[in-house]
């Protein structure tokens, strides 16, 4: 048990830093895409995590990103409702043959399944942040380039990050 939050806390520091030293700081495509890593923790919480438990790790990640980042609660609301909507996200996309507690994975999901899963959930992150941030009618062709290049950019170093955990 102790253990399991040494873990949590030490991929949370990590990401963490990566996301507010590195990342932010990565604009790809003029602009329009940011890698935003830090929700992996998110994603790679226990299939039996409380959803209280999931929501409060996030939230408070969330919130340091945006302490370190000048965004006043964006990240904290996205990374939340992602927690909220996580479980459901999680139920739609598993196999019915997996039984028990799990770690959302490509070995225990299937690839197919996992980059669902880990799309959905990037996806929704991305809109509701990408929204708060904007926050404009008049920058609504912005917001549906960068929603859904920000999104595969994500993707990409998650399921990158994914690979070499795995190794």
């Amino acid at each position: 048990m102790i253990q399991d939050y040494l873990h949590k806390s030490v991929w949370f520091i990590g990401l963490l830093l990566l996301q507010v030293l590195v990342l932010n700081n990565v604009h790809i495509l003029g602009g329009y895409a940011t890698p935003f890593l830090y929700i992996y923790l998110i994603l790679k919480m226990d299939s039996d995590t409380p959803r209280n438990a999931l929501m409060a790790w996030a939230f408070v990640l969330g919130l340091a990103v945006d302490l370190f980042s000048d965004t006043p609660g964006m990240n904290a609301a996205s990374a939340t409702l992602l927690a909220f909507m996580r479980p459901g996200i999680l139920r739609l996309f598993a196999s019915r043959d997996v039984t028990g507690p799990y770690v959302p994975a490509t070995g225990v999901m299937g690839m197919v399944s996992y980059v669902k899963y880990a799309a959905a959930g990037v996806l929704l992150h991305h809109a509701v942040l990408l929204t708060l941030e904007y926050f404009s009618a008049a920058s609504i062709p912005g917001l549906l380039l960068r929603i859904p290049a920000s999104t595969v950019l994500s993707l990409a170093c998650i399921l990158a990050l994914d690979a070499i955990r795995r190794k």
